[in-house]
């Protein structure tokens, strides 16, 4: 996935900070844009083999393999979850939406934990690919 964003800062080492965007709040043409709030904007570390400098606007790649697990286990699970409960609760005592809206709430409950695992631990890598024109 290649993304638009500006460098904050330039390290020594080869790396750089850099300003990023959620993709979904971002079209990628920061001159028709209104700006971003605060909160749709981190910074993360990239990659600098290019050298570019602070406040260069630059283009960044990432491997998608995370965000599509991550994305997987939120979507998935509590969708899992609701099926096998309903369809456990068929023999079960109670109604079958009961069960299954217990194993929807399960599943997301499961996905939130895993999300903020994935938030504390996986790394997301980006590089630095191309230097664009300010």
């Amino acid at each position: 996935m290649r993304q638009r964003v500006t460098v904050k800062e330039s390290r020594p080492d080869g790396t750089a900070v850099i300003f990023l965007r959620r993709q979904s709040a971002c079209s990628g043409e920061c001159e028709h844009c209104g700006g971003c709030t605060p909160n749709e904007v981190v910074t993360a570390e990239a990659a600098n083999p290019l050298g570019a400098k602070k406040g260069d606007c630059v283009e960044v790649e990432s491997k998608s393999g995370i965000v599509l697990a991550v994305v997987a286990v939120v979507y998935l699970v509590p969708l899992v979850l609701f099926f096998a409960g309903y369809f456990a609760g068929l023999y079960l005592p109670g109604k079958p939406v009961l069960w299954g809206l217990l194993g929807f709430a399960l599943g997301v409950g499961a996905a939130l934990l895993y999300n903020r695992h994935m938030i504390r631990t996986a790394k997301m890598t980006y590089r630095i690919v191309s230097i664009l024109e300010n």
